[in-house]
């Protein structure tokens, strides 16, 4: 079927894109996803991410702080990733991924440190009016709590629950629905649940394929039809408000 699609988060950059890097984002490209957000997740990554931007004008980066790295990471180091936020804020489309991860941080500390640090990229997506996108894992509702007041918001990957999704979405905020969509069960809740406009489509390549092996930027069509048939609509409705609400979401 001939529609457009935008993936609305993915890591090209990663590793596991080295040896085919251009040919993925051609394979792409040639089945129709018009832009790909690719988003940061460390200075490395953000690094990664702004040259990949600079080199495809079909490609935009976020700059981010993973709540995974926070517990463990030095003061120096955060403050390095907050600094290389601001200093590159104009060719950003956006602040993140970045947030709270409860799901492998278990201890007290651990979490409190995740949501100093947090606090801290909210106010750069604040001062600097940028979309924010969140990485809530198992912390949907206290990052949903700490950010509703911005502008612009997208929770990334969303796995919570309906409630919170529900807050999000009354707040004006957008919800991610990755690859999972195809065989997860409460991601397919979640998509049925979620309304047209405010729903964000994405394949977090190169991780939760739909497909054996390593998901990619043009896989992120699988979820098209499977959306369709929860909602009882057609696949280009879909594929148009999704793309339509990326476009929004990150002022592109």
């Amino acid at each position: 079927m001939t529609y457009e699609v935008i993936d609305s988060h993915c890591h090209l950059d990663f590793p596991k894109f080295n040896r085919d890097r251009d040919d993925t984002i051609k394979r792409a490209r040639a089945c129709g996803v018009v832009g790909m957000i690719n988003s940061g997740i460390d200075y490395r990554t953000n690094n990664n991410s702004l040259e990949l931007a600079a080199k495809y004008d079909f490609i935009h980066a976020t700059l981010g702080l993973s709540p995974q790295m926070v517990p463990e990471a030095p003061d120096d180091k955060i403050k390095q990733i907050l600094s290389q936020m601001e200093r590159n804020i104009d060719r950003a489309a956006g602040i993140g991924e970045a947030g709270l991860d409860f799901y492998y941080c278990k201890t007290e500390a651990g979490r409190k440190r995740q949501e100093e640090v947090f606090r801290q990229v909210i106010g750069i997506a604040e001062r600097y009016n940028k979309t924010l996108v969140i990485h809530g894992r198992d912390g949907e509702e206290l990052a949903h709590k700490m950010s509703g007041d911005l502008g612009r918001v997208v929770f990334h990957c969303y796995g919570g629950s309906l409630e919170t999704m529900q807050n999000i979405v009354d707040a004006g905020h957008y919800v991610s629905v990755p690859t999972l969509v195809c065989f997860s069960e409460h991601h397919r809740t979640i998509a049925k649940n979620l309304p047209l406009e405010n729903m964000l489509i994405e394949t977090d390549s190169p991780y939760l394929s739909p497909r054996k092996g390593r998901n990619e930027p043009a896989f992120v069509r699988d979820s098209v039809p499977v959306i369709a048939q929860l909602k009882d609509i057609d696949e280009s409705q879909v594929a148009m408000a999704t793309m339509q609400n990326t476009r929004r979401a990150f002022g592109l």
